[in-house]
């Protein structure tokens, strides 16, 4: 049994998601990041960071429990537990790494940047202008990278699932998917996958009711302008 320590965001959707593909019994530790609650001590002690997601395998090796944290660390984990989503070849497997640390160094950062300028009040147009020109040049990668493959590293992987909760919030990055034609045909096809459907809705109830709606959908609807 794993115990998933959670809240919904792009990153925890990684854990969700990936324990869903994986068919891995889990349990949701619910860590309400609006309350502050991933500061207490309990919590550093598995996420030292201070950050979700997290996960103690109860069932780790030697059949002691482990603690991981870092999002792009319990893909690896998880996928190496399972034997699922992570080519065996060393090549392969270097492919996947790559695109995984990609998001984590590059999409990740860069699109949460963007996305927080773009509702900073008063703003910062150098500071926005900055992070959406990069949160685009990234989206151009990976619409080239995508131009003769279904998924970023060849087959699905953990590559995949790491990208796919972030680009869900292209709006909110200032982006638009019909710039990005590859992307946009990726994104259906991740989206259209049951176990990322289940994955992302792990934990909608502690979301705020009034943003429930908008975060269930194919894409993120905005709220009124």
């Amino acid at each position: 049994m794993i115990e998933l320590y959670y809240f919904p965001t792009p990153n925890t959707w990684k854990a969700s998601i990936m324990l869903e593909e994986c068919g891995l019994r889990y349990t949701v530790k619910p860590v309400n990041i609006g309350a502050g609650e991933q500061m207490k001590p309990e919590f550093l002690a598995i996420s030292p960071n201070n950050k979700v997601p997290a996960i103690v395998d109860l069932d780790g090796p030697e059949g002691k429990p482990l603690a991981i944290f870092e999002s792009g660390a319990i893909l690896v984990y998880l996928a190496e537990k399972s034997g699922k989503f992570m080519p065996a070849g060393a090549a392969a497997r270097s492919e996947v790494l790559q695109w995984l640390f990609w998001q984590i160094g590059g999409l990740g950062p860069m699109a949460g940047q963007a996305h927080v300028f773009r509702n900073f009040d008063p703003p910062n147009p150098t500071a926005l202008e900055r992070y959406v020109k990069e949160s685009a040049r990234l989206y151009g990668v990976m619409d080239k990278r995508l131009a003769d493959r279904d998924y970023l590293a060849g087959e699905y992987s953990i590559a995949d699932i790491a990208c796919f909760g972030w680009t869900w919030f292209h709006n909110y990055h200032g982006q638009d998917l019909a710039l990005f034609p590859n992307v946009a045909a990726w994104f259906a096809r991740l989206s259209a996958r049951e176990a990322v459907q289940r994955g992302k809705q792990v934990g909608i109830e502690l979301v705020p009711e009034d943003f429930r709606a908008r975060l269930s959908g194919y894409e993120l609807e905005m709220p009124p302008s």
